[in-house]
């Protein structure tokens, strides 16, 4: 493993293209509207998807997300074990990582909103830590082996 934090910034377009190029199999996605959020998290957005706040894909080599800045551009933050992506500019100089698991609430749980995923999802939680700090900075999401 090679880990690697980087921001970018990018169009609707780019985005799409880096969210095709970034998804295997199984992929996962949490897309957030002023209205609501998505209902499947298995369905890849689309340009018919935008404008959304923000949103975030998942697998087992990386975590993606993306928030809104105006009304086409998104800045992007990349959690990977895959190593550096050259269009991203690199935060911090030296990562580890750490899996741990991750527990899903209900779906029947009044405190979030609708159209969580069911508990069959194999979710686990990745830490990017400091190595010289020790200290975690990120926690992203990861499908277990």
């Amino acid at each position: 493993m090679n880990p690697f934090v980087g921001v970018s910034k990018k169009s609707v377009p780019e985005l799409l293209d880096l969210i095709a190029k970034l998804a295997s199999e199984p992929s996962y996605y949490f897309l957030r509207w002023t209205h609501e959020v998505s209902k499947d998290w298995k369905i890849e957005p689309t340009e018919t998807d935008f404008p959304m706040i923000e949103g975030q894909m998942f697998n087992k080599k990386c975590e993606l997300r993306w928030k809104q800045k105006r009304k086409d551009s998104y800045e992007v933050l990349l959690l990977s074990v895959a190593g550096e992506y050259s269009d991203f500019a690199s935060v911090g100089e030296d990562w580890q990582t750490q899996e741990r698991d991750a527990h899903l609430y209900s779906s029947t749980e009044t405190r979030f909103p609708k159209g969580f995923p069911s508990k069959k999802l194999d979710i686990a939680q990745r830490y990017f830590i400091d190595k010289k700090t020790a200290t975690v900075h990120f926690v992203a999401l990861t499908v277990k082996k």
